[in-house]
């Protein structure tokens, strides 16, 4: 049994987090997806409204016969993948920019544990500059974030900041 950990803020969940866990589920036997607990930012949505919105965004996608779960920690990654039995962490790429800092951390994770591998998933074209903060900022302003993210995670964002969803 191959067990993958996917972590991120999923703050919220976007299409092109699913599509990365969709993917991920032809290489691993199960997906840990990890929300991460960080008390140096200021999350639109609670760390348990998260894992909520993942859990209900993921009856989605397809899996196949892939394990797929939701999760939060906090502290250091390879002490929660190793209490885990993680096998690898998995990373999606965008852009260069991402694969430097993503680079960095593979490589002091690897110091930390060396037997948990990082596999980095490049982005699905149409996802390629979607991020959760720009996600965010537009629909603060007053954008569109249709096709960007789950129908339900629109509503969910209405809900949370009083507005009304666009078509």
């Amino acid at each position: 049994m191959r067990r993958a950990i996917y972590p991120g803020s999923f703050d919220p969940v976007t299409n092109g987090h699913l599509d990365i866990i969709g993917r991920c589920c032809h290489l691993f036997d199960e997906i840990v997806v990890a929300v991460v607990v960080n008390p140096e930012k200021k999350p639109l949505f609670t760390v348990e409204e998260r894992q909520s919105i993942l859990r209900d965004a993921l009856g989605g996608i397809e899996t196949g016969t892939c394990r797929v779960s939701v999760d939060s920690f906090g502290g250091l990654l390879m002490k929660y993948a190793v209490e885990q039995k993680a096998d690898a962490i998995v990373r999606g790429i965008r852009a260069i920019s991402d694969y430097e800092y993503e680079l960095q951390m593979a490589l002091m994770n690897r110091r930390l544990e060396p037997r948990v591998e990082t596999v980095f998933m490049m982005s699905a074209e149409a996802y390629s500059y979607v991020s959760s903060r720009l996600v965010k900022e537009v629909y603060q302003l007053g954008g569109s974030v249709r096709g960007l993210v789950p129908e339900l995670v629109e509503a969910r964002m209405s809900e949370k900041l009083g507005r009304t969803s666009h078509q």
